[in-house]
């Protein structure tokens, strides 16, 4: 397998909505629609096997939330590519875009935030959070009853 981060493009979108359609159902992380996911794009980073005809693995999006602050949002990888370091690949992609624009605190709502203590976020009460971030909470079905763990990480 011969894996490739990279910056997402419109013939992925189908592959990014199935993938958070299957995590989504399983109350993983937030689904999002395909019209989200099509104005939202820019936002993405996917994974890909380029011996597999470019198969999707994984992807993740660093989305904007105000001038100093950003989320990473949408971490999901194939069951079957756990554990291959894609996850954290896909991260590194996104902080790595952070830091090039000029952010420098990013923070995860997350039900897997071992993943993200391994990477160096920090666990945090939400109430720290500004309240433009919470925009999308509303979507979501457990409002107001997040039960998600708040991270930060100050680059």
């Amino acid at each position: 397998m011969k894996i490739r981060v990279r910056k997402a493009r419109i013939a992925d979108v189908k592959g990014i909505h199935a993938l958070l359609t299957k995590y989504g159902k399983e109350n993983q992380l937030l689904s999002r629609s395909l019209s989200e996911l099509y104005d939202q794009l820019r936002d993405f980073f996917v994974c890909e096997d380029e011996e597999a005809q470019y198969k999707l693995l994984g992807m993740c999006a660093m989305h904007i939330c105000w001038e100093d602050i950003a989320e990473i949002r949408s971490l999901a990888v194939w069951p079957e590519y756990q554990g291959k370091g894609i996850g954290s690949k896909l991260v590194d992609a996104c902080l790595s875009e952070a830091v090039t624009i000029g952010i420098y605190k990013i923070f995860v709502l997350t039900y897997k935030p071992s993943f993200f203590e391994r990477i160096g976020f920090e666990g945090i009460d939400k109430a720290e959070l500004p309240h433009k971030v919470w925009a999308d909470c509303l979507k979501c079905p457990k409002f107001p009853d997040c039960d998600e763990v708040a991270l930060l990480l100050s680059l």
